[in-house]
């Protein structure tokens, strides 16, 4: 089966594109908007609608397979690509993209899509935007699983040699600045991991001691025994924090280490982790701290994992802070790492080195993006998936839960068959 035609078409996203840098440096929410000068390069304010493109790859018998390419939140920051605006880089695959894939026999996803990953845009000897090649890849996976009448997890699982998890992957929600009335929502659906939180601001949302994050873990360990009428359900509590934590205690490792364990106190019995405690924005002292901080956690014993995100953005990145034991656990943040067979090699290099594998992403991701992840997760087995996109948790449960069930669904039906 070939491909005769490569079609694309401008998309939103399930959130916004946001400065980064600019709210670190006290930009002032105003509504669903933040007031303030923005600061990342590319930005035209600090918060700005989220844009996708729609990669459609028609087959010679009139299938369409699709894959859309989209950014993460805080794009620019952290030594990612910078902000990715559909009207600058449809022109892109245009160019090149869509004459390199017309006429490709799509007898192997594997091959072609780390070919579309490594291809470096003729004028800049530069590779081609992240987000390209992230929802071109998506759009070759479905394509193949298309012509060979397969589901795209066993296209994975077969070119990958894995097998197709029989049993739901645990769904992490985020809450966003919701951060109360959406984990009344996870609790209700029982989502396995749940939180997020946001704790972007050191004054507003951490507190200057880390007061505010403390009361807030207390809360929810109250919320949830509130709540909850299962006793088989104990969700685990995952707080991203931005680097707050660093910030807020001088990056000493001894102050940090204390505030764990005033956490862990807070959080029990459930299972507390922490994503981003410091960011030193370079990406080998931002290992070197993580590395630390996961010994000093060790070596107190305390029930907390830390989980690496910024600067660990890359598959190389991410082998490099699993090599190091830079954290527990690792976001593989799916659009940082452009074609998606890279998202398929770090999660399985995680897990070789006995790492967390927490498969990612953002909350400005699309639908279609967020199922074709799943079909990745159900084959390779990470220890966690995020609900996207979006930050209002419904929707992007509802995404994830769902395209996992369908999987389930068929996968049992073949096997009756």
């Amino acid at each position: 089966m070939k491909i005769v035609d490569v079609i694309c078409s401008k998309g939103r996203t399930g959130f916004f594109f946001d400065d980064q840098r600019a709210i670190r440096k006290n930009a002032v929410p105003d509504g669903a908007a933040y007031k303030g000068e923005p600061i990342t390069e590319g930005f035209t304010s600090v918060r700005q609608a989220g844009e996708a493109i729609s990669v459609m790859i028609v087959l010679e018998d009139g299938q369409i397979a699709y894959g859309d390419c989209a950014a993460v939140q805080y794009s620019g920051a952290g030594g990612r690509d910078p902000l990715f605006l559909a009207e600058d880089f449809i022109p892109v695959i245009e160019k090149y993209i869509s004459p390199l894939l017309t006429g490709r026999e799509l007898d192997n996803f594997r091959k072609l899509a780390e070919k579309i990953d490594a291809f470096k845009d003729p004028e800049t000897g530069k590779r081609i935007h992240t987000s390209i090649r992230y929802g071109v890849t998506q759009a070759v996976l479905d394509a193949v699983a298309k012509s060979k009448k397969m589901l795209m997890a066993e296209v994975v699982a077969d070119e990958y040699d894995t097998m197709v998890c029989d049993v739901c992957i645990p769904i992490f929600t985020q809450s966003g600045d919701s951060r109360y009335d959406n984990v009344d929502k996870m609790i209700i659906k029982k989502a396995d991991i749940i939180c997020h939180g946001l704790i972007n601001n050191v004054k507003t949302k951490l507190g200057e001691n880390g007061e505010f994050l403390l009361e807030y873990v207390k809360w929810l360990r109250e919320r949830f025994e509130e709540l909850s009428t299962d006793k088989s359900y104990l969700p685990v509590l995952h707080i991203d924090v931005y680097g707050t934590i660093g910030s807020a205690f001088n990056y000493d490792c001894d102050k940090i280490i204390a505030y764990f364990k005033k956490l862990e106190a807070a959080a029990y019995p459930l299972k507390l982790r922490i994503e981003g405690p410091v960011d030193v924005e370079e990406r080998q002292g931002q290992m070197k701290a993580l590395k630390e901080l996961t010994r000093r956690v060790d070596e107190n014993d305390i029930n907390i994992e830390i989980v690496a995100d910024e600067w660990c953005n890359t598959l190389d990145d991410i082998k490099y802070f699993a090599d190091n034991r830079a954290g527990h656990m690792v976001q593989i943040k799916t659009p940082d790492l452009g074609g998606v067979n890279n998202i398929i090699e770090a999660v399985l290099y995680c897990k070789e080195k006995g790492i967390g594998a927490y498969q990612g992403g953002t909350c400005n991701e699309t639908e279609r993006s967020a199922q074709v992840c799943v079909h990745i997760a159900m084959a390779t087995k990470p220890d966690q998936i995020l609900a996207k996109p979006g930050m209002g948790v419904d929707e992007g449960f509802m995404i994830v839960y769902n395209e996992m069930q369908r999987i389930l669904a068929l996968r049992k039906r073949k096997r009756k068959d």
